[in-house]
């Protein structure tokens, strides 16, 4: 959540010139709601797993689910009569919330069950949030900053896109024993963890490039590029847990150094620092 959030917060500056401190509170309500469904789907997997709260969820399940339902159904309607441009977008996200959550594929199955498609949904809504929110407000109040173009955007969705994915696999190492257990096929099961470090390796790699060939080809500002520091903190943190085992604290501090960094950004933004 506070990734997403921060994320539409920053992009949406980065894309419009603009803090778009709305967009960035609906992104964090969605994404709350979505978590906080995706508890009350998850039950099995949390407790084999030792996620926290687990017992909570299982004893207000119900009242859970009724409340998000609601808050969600009420949200339609008061953002919408704020920023229509983003209701169909919204209605994409939860739809694809929904799939990834409930079992509506054949053999009761669910998206986070499928192989490659339960990671790559995932992101897709983060890019569906972070990426378009942002960019179908601004269509209608004020448009794109300067020196941005749609080969900007590409090169900054492929490295939102491949690092964000990595994150999901390192939250899946730490995952591995309960999802096997459940049937749920992600890269560490299939792949065990020697296979699932190349595929975070690889997605690190290619979030690195995306913006270091942009950059080169004049498409991608330097106020953007600086953000490969990112993915090379987190290639050497992460390298640096798995050598021990992936541990819930360990995805917990990788999820809010990245919230920091993006902070961060914006404070090196505000200060006038290098590349601002």
């Amino acid at each position: 959540m506070a990734i997403a959030a921060l994320g539409t917060f920053t992009f949406g500056w980065l894309f419009t010139g603009h803090y778009p401190w709305l967009l960035a509170g609906v992104t964090a309500f969605d994404w709350f709601l979505v978590n906080l469904l995706n508890r009350v789907v998850d039950l099995a997997e949390d407790e084999q797993n030792g996620i926290v709260g687990t017992d909570f969820v299982r004893a207000h399940r119900r009242a859970i689910l009724a409340a998000g339902v609601s808050a969600l159904l009420v949200s339609f309607v008061l953002v919408h009569l704020i920023a229509p441009e983003i209701t169909l977008l919204r209605l994409a996200a939860h739809a694809l919330g929904v799939a990834y959550n409930w079992p509506l594929y054949p053999g009761a199955r669910r998206i986070k069950q499928l192989y490659f498609w339960k990671n790559t949904a995932s992101a897709t809504g983060f890019l569906l949030t972070v990426f378009g929110y942002p960019l179908a407000y601004s269509a209608r109040h004020g448009g794109l900053a300067p020196a941005i173009h749609t080969a900007t955007i590409v090169c900054a969705g492929v490295y939102f896109f491949t690092f964000e994915l990595s994150y999901e696999v390192i939250y899946d190492l730490r995952d591995a024993p309960g999802d096997a257990r459940e049937g749920v096929r992600t890269y560490p099961v299939v792949h065990g963890e020697r296979g699932a470090a190349r595929i975070i390796d690889g997605l690190l790699a290619a979030s690195i490039a995306a913006l270091a060939i942009g950059y080169a080809a004049r498409v991608v500002p330097w106020r953007l590029v600086i953000m490969i520091v990112a993915p090379v903190i987190q290639l050497v943190l992460y390298k640096r847990a798995i050598r021990r085992g992936i541990t819930s604290a360990d995805c917990v501090r990788l999820t809010w150094l990245g919230a920091a960094l993006l902070v961060t950004y914006h404070l090196w933004i505000l200060a006038g620092l290098p590349g601002a």
